[in-house]
């Protein structure tokens, strides 16, 4: 080896393990200061309420502060965008949901790619979609009879959305192709508008979470008709799945997890990533999430960010056959 190659060789080297070097100092200490929490949604949303619980748990193993920040807006791309942007030290990260890895198809100016620009740390926990109708407006015992007269009276059906672009919107679209029928899509401006509009009879129908109809459940205002999951609620435990129901592969969950920007140092990603997993089996989550009829996630970083790619590609093409796209 000639002695210009040989110092290169040796400069490289030696460059590599100053990197190594300084990622593990530049870990060692962290965290030296609070830590930013980016919710890019409301106070009292369900990216909010998980990540709160979480958060207080993660503060106390890490002996410092996990600032919950709620900065909504634009579908949840003003806040995600802006974590992007932050630097990869550890000290800001993002509370994700479903909605936010196709939110680029939807909003093509949303300035950030989830899967480039964001290292999956951990799990929350994921919760299946329950679609339920109002009695009084239309008389569908069960999926199949729902499907019957939605074909009888193909775009007459009223089915709520919580928005345009959200997943509750792509719920009805897919259940349109999937089920083979029309439906006339009414937006709102929220879950909660839509849930009284349909407690009200002003629409027939919605996709919902579980928490937020299975008391209308029980006293019989709404009627669930189908999980859209593999497996049973446990807060409707006698309400089929879609596929029990007749409509195979149908499936509609929302997911909840935390981010760091990409290029955070790993020791970080795995320090978070063990006291997330911590906080999740402690008893006072695991009471939460049974309330809200989620499913705790333990999963390594690794199987974490196997599950977002795989969501990424099937999210994506949802969203690009639904064909909608917001300003």
């Amino acid at each position: 080896m000639s002695r210009l190659r040989r110092r290169t060789a040796l400069t490289g080297s030696m460059a590599a393990g100053i990197g190594a070097v300084t990622q593990r100092a530049f870990g060692a200490d962290w965290p030296a200061r609070p830590v930013s929490w980016i919710v890019p949604f409301p106070p009292a949303g369900g990216s909010d309420m998980f990540a709160r619980p979480i958060a207080a748990h993660v503060g106390d193993r890490l002996h410092q502060s996990m600032v919950v920040e709620n900065k909504p807006g634009a579908g949840g791309t003003i806040g995600t965008a802006i974590a992007a942007r932050a630097a990869a030290d550890g000290y800001s990260l993002l509370v994700g949901d479903t909605g936010l890895i196709y939110a680029p198809t939807v909003y093509p100016k949303a300035g950030f790619d989830f899967v480039r620009d964001f290292a999956p740390i951990a799990a929350f926990g994921r919760v299946p979609y329950v679609l339920v109708v109002n009695p009084a407006r239309l008389p569908a015992a069960n999926l199949d009879a729902f499907i019957a007269l939605a074909k009888a009276k193909p775009g007459l059906i009223d089915v709520g959305s919580a928005g345009l672009g959200t997943i509750t919107h792509l719920a009805i679209g897919l259940f349109e192709d999937r089920a083979g029928i029309e439906l006339n899509h009414v937006p709102y401006r929220g879950g909660a508008p839509m849930l009284q509009d349909l407690l009200a009879g002003q629409i027939a129908a919605a996709f919902a979470l579980a928490t937020q109809v299975a008391g209308n459940v029980a006293s019989g205002k709404l009627r669930a008709l189908a999980v859209a999951n593999r497996r049973r609620d446990t807060l409707l435990p006698d309400v089929p799945t879609m596929h029990e129901a007749g409509l195979a592969e149908f499936r509609m969950t929302t997911w909840f997890g935390l981010f760091a920007p990409r290029g955070t140092p790993d020791e970080i990603l795995d320090r978070l990533h063990g006291a997330v997993q911590g906080a999740l089996v402690s008893d006072d989550v695991r009471r939460q999430w049974a309330e809200q009829g989620a499913k705790v996630e333990l999963e390594s970083r690794a199987e974490f960010a196997d599950f977002i790619r795989r969501e990424s590609e099937r999210w994506n093409r949802i969203a690009k056959a639904a064909n909608v796209q917001m300003e």
